[in-house]
């Protein structure tokens, strides 16, 4: 069964969330589930999400879904825009939601973390051959 298309490819947020995820060392772009999904050889970050509260889907369509370090992840999850995604959160994985005033740098320290927890190690060791590493922020944020 395929999934309904979840995201509008003229969103300014995906734009800026794809340039960065595809800035890292061999990401590519799939769509999985309705959605945008970031990964090497493993997905490392997911463009929206939902959870369920009281039986329905509430749906997170700005959100990206990463994966972090349990510390990291915790701290994390204390801030509102912060939320556990149905399924993937019983693995560690959460969901953040952004917009255009956010942070991006931080968008891109997020996204950096989930490729090094799924990224292969010889990629992870490109990534950090990269001159000024977060790492390395792309221009225009």
């Amino acid at each position: 069964m395929e999934h309904p298309r979840m995201f509008s490819d003229d969103d300014p947020v995906l734009a800026r969330v794809r340039m960065l995820a595809l800035a890292l060392p061999d990401a590519q772009e799939k769509v999985g589930h309705g959605r945008p999904t970031f990964y090497t050889t493993k997905v490392f970050a997911y463009f929206g999400g939902s959870l369920k509260v009281d039986g329905e889907w509430i749906q997170h369509p700005q959100s990206i879904m990463v994966k972090l370090d349990e510390d990291e992840r915790e701290a994390l999850l204390s801030e509102d825009r912060v939320y556990v995604p149905g399924y993937l959160g019983s693995s560690g994985w959460i969901g953040v939601d952004i917009d255009e005033g956010t942070d991006f740098a931080e968008i891109a320290e997020l996204l950096e973390t989930s490729y090094r927890q799924t990224a292969p190690r010889t990629l992870v060791g490109r990534l950090d051959q990269r001159p000024g590493n977060l790492s390395h922020t792309p221009p225009g944020l």
